[in-house]
């Protein structure tokens, strides 16, 4: 056996495993787990978004994972103040806490429940609003275990939610799977989950790289199932960019099948009607004059002029002002112009902060795309 030369004398040294040291680490995971999954072993409640879904947790391993649940769950309100001329009513001082917590983008808790219950007592019960509950119960599967099966669907919303909570490794981990999950059978179901974590810092980068995606690979995208799952305006966000390589045909065939989806959710909406927010961005002098007579003519949802001088065009581009080739094209143009050719995302908030959507460079539009 070989020999280690110390200050303290020869240290015999070996290949052979330590079998003083026992690890069981799947095992752990497993117990805290169960853990996690029996109301009565926790001591935390979290009631989470729209519908309040109960996701429960164990405050003393929330507040050893992340500092933030903490100052959450464990830092003592401050003592009230003597009453004096200049203070303000408790109502009122909650309500600018809560509007402040809104335009912050951050979970926003039950502040009264809050108030009312001292640190330290047996169960809390808080409200977290801007995460879905799939993502918040994720998050808290990986709080305890250390592990979580991560998914394109709450891929986002994880995301974010680890990088508010201060979890770093969760969240690189997360940039590292959009690496691989960003393909055809995922882009929709990412940008339909942008839509709810838009105005969280990590969103915009992410959407960035799925836009750029569904430009290299416009055809494909464009006659998915799926796209017509998408909202209005990030419909119209794809369609009206300059780098999407998809043929015009395709990217009409693509708003009639959205429009189609739209129409036979909302019966009193005409088709025609529903299509027009979409013609703008459809270059139809750039399809085949018998494609336009045999395929798109026929439906009567495209203007017949635009057919009319789409044809012009092919025949002899120099009798027709290219303004004429599409609605509103010289407004599309110009909006072009003056905010650069690259389509990109940003957040769009009304005053509150509760309104977000993804939008066209420059634009400030909702669902439909309208101005507000």
């Amino acid at each position: 056996m070989p020999e280690v030369l110390t200050s303290d004398g020869p240290i015999a040294t070996s290949d052979e495993p330590d079998f003083s040291i026992f690890e069981n680490k799947s095992g752990l995971a497993e117990d805290l787990k169960f853990l996690a999954s029996i109301p009565e072993l926790c001591d935390v409640t979290f009631l989470i978004g729209e519908t309040r879904e109960p996701v429960c947790a164990v405050k003393a391993i929330l507040a050893a994972r992340s500092r933030v649940f903490q100052k959450m769950l464990y830092q003592a309100p401050s003592p009230q103040q003597p009453r004096n001329k200049k203070e303000k009513e408790p109502q009122r001082e909650t309500n600018k806490l809560r509007l402040f917590l809104k335009r912050s983008s951050e979970p926003l808790l039950n502040l009264q429940n809050a108030a009312q219950q001292p640190t330290g007592q047996q169960h809390q019960t808080l409200i977290i609003e801007e995460f879905e509950p799939d993502v918040f119960r994720q998050l808290i599967e990986y709080i305890h275990t250390g592990q979580v099966c991560l998914q394109p669907r709450t891929l986002l919303g994880v995301l974010n939610a680890s990088d508010y909570y201060g979890l770093e490794e969760l969240r690189r981990s997360c940039l590292g799977f959009a690496q691989t999950c960003i393909n055809v059978d995922t882009v929709c179901a990412l940008l339909s989950s942008a839509e709810k974590y838009i105005q969280y810092k990590c969103t915009k980068s992410l959407v960035q790289k799925v836009l750029e995606f569904v430009d290299e690979h416009g055809n494909e995208v464009l006659n998915l199932g799926s796209f017509t799952l998408l909202p209005q305006h990030v419909v119209r966000l794809i369609l009206a960019r300059d780098e999407l390589q998809a043929d015009e045909f395709t990217k009409f065939q693509a708003a009639l099948m959205w429009s189609k989806k739209y129409c036979d959710a909302n019966p009193n909406i005409p088709l025609k009607d529903t299509i027009n927010n979409f013609l703008e961005h459809i270059q139809f002098h750039k399809i085949p004059a018998n494609v336009l007579m045999r395929e798109v003519h026929p439906l009567g949802v495209v203007p017949y002029s635009i057919i009319m001088n789409a044809l012009a065009y092919q025949a002899d581009p120099g009798s027709i002002d290219p303004c004429k080739l599409s609605p509103n094209s010289s407004r599309v143009r110009r909006a072009r112009q003056s905010h650069g050719r690259s389509m990109s995302v940003q957040s769009s908030l009304d005053p509150y902060g509760s309104n977000t959507t993804l939008s066209s460079s420059g634009s400030g539009s909702g669902d439909g795309g309208h101005s507000k």
